[in-house]
């Protein structure tokens, strides 16, 4: 997993929030999350996540105690979609203000990793062989270098030297992309 960390809201109001956040519990299961789109969004789905993370027994549904990946998907994208529909009716009324989408990822013991793309609307996307990768967010510059070069069978080092590039072009040509960098490995195994 690898996201950037500049936030923009205009040329004039630009700031470091990270975009990437992670929960574990060690052995039995580690999920991570990207974020891309309006900031008070994507904070609002990370607190309200974090909240219902705090006592799972009384905070339902909580993604450290679902039982599978699928499962987190649907409560994160559910969780998406409440917030957006939330802030909807809070004085502005272009919903596309409030969009948000974001890359889910992790593994619970005994079960494969998987992947998915959340959109704004709470819906999403796995992984898979025709599709083995996502990236969310200013893609222009970036994924047309992934899409050439990505290989399923490139060595680990290749990959993250592919994700180093593929950033280093947006953060050259957009302002909206910049350092630092972060990056997370999710080994296999929860």
């Amino acid at each position: 997993f690898m996201s950037d960390t500049r936030t923009n809201a205009g040329v004039d109001d630009v700031s470091q929030v990270r975009k990437m956040r992670h929960w574990e519990e060690p052995g039995e299961r580690s999920i991570t999350l990207l974020s891309a789109g309006n900031l008070a969004t994507t904070q609002a789905v990370v607190s309200l996540l974090d909240e219902r993370t705090k006592a799972p027994s009384e905070r339902d549904p909580s993604i450290m105690s679902a039982p599978s990946m699928f499962q987190i998907a649907t409560i994160v994208g559910n969780t998406l979609r409440e917030v957006i529909s939330s802030l909807r009716h809070e004085g502005q009324q272009a919903s596309s203000k409030f969009r948000a989408s974001l890359i889910l990822g992790g593994q619970i013991e005994g079960s494969e990793p998987r992947l998915f793309l959340i959109y704004p609307e709470g819906n999403f996307i796995e992984a898979g062989d025709d599709a083995p990768f996502f990236q969310i967010g200013e893609t222009k510059y970036g994924r047309p270098i992934i899409v050439r070069t990505f290989d399923p069978a490139m060595p680990f080092e290749d990959a993250t030297r592919l994700l180093m590039v593929s950033f280093d072009s947006p953060i050259r040509s957009n302002l909206a992309v910049g350092l630092p960098i972060d990056m997370a490995i999710a080994p296999h195994g929860a």
